[in-house]
């Protein structure tokens, strides 16, 4: 597998970013904006573990070579609501098929649920989109960064009603869009 193409957008990734987002929630009719503060660091191979350990994910080869981080974040919402909160996050490509790496998604800690959680992943080479899949209790989310140059970042959030199971991701809850830059 060719990592240097991912390791490039995790490189970029590290830093100060200042992010505007507008919400859209689908199931009140309601639209929120928030300013978030977010600082993404190098993972260290003891938090690499760690990841693994609180998931109960089997050994993993080259484990200080997968792609990661560990990030805080303040965001303060338009209605002055504030949520703090800091997770690390390892990637473990399992294919790659021509330009498409994908694999999983681990957190030490989920954004809707505060419990250690596994997701899938998929990264495009081709226009540098992580595109993350995340089965929560009541909502899959749908999560895409994508990577415009080094200090632009183009974010895309929906969170689908989750559905029964064999059933299709057709009932949108929130959407959600936000313009990260790179600061300092």
């Amino acid at each position: 597998m060719d990592l240097a193409d991912i390791t490039y957008f995790f490189d970029c990734c590290i830093g100060q970013w200042s992010i505007e987002r507008t919400y859209h929630y689908l199931t009140h009719q309601e639209i929120e904006r928030s300013h978030t503060d977010f600082r993404v660091d190098a993972i260290t191979p003891e938090l690499r573990r760690k990841v693994l350990a609180d998931n109960g994910y089997g050994p993993v080869e080259n484990i200080d070579q997968l792609p990661g981080f560990q990030l805080a974040f303040h965001t303060i919402s338009d209605q002055g609501e504030e949520v703090s909160q800091e997770l690390r996050a390892l990637f473990v490509p399992k294919a790659q098929e021509g330009a498409v790496l994908s694999g999983d998604y681990l957190r030490d800690r989920a954004y809707e649920e505060d419990r250690p959680i596994i997701s899938g992943f998929t990264y495009s080479q081709n226009n540098r989109e992580l595109l993350m899949t995340t089965p929560y209790t009541r909502v899959v989310s749908v999560d895409s960064i994508q990577l415009i140059n080094p200090t632009l970042r183009i974010r895309r959030i929906l969170n689908y009603k989750r559905p029964a199971e064999g059933e299709a991701m057709d009932t949108l809850a929130l959407v959600g869009f936000g313009v990260e830059q790179k600061v300092g």
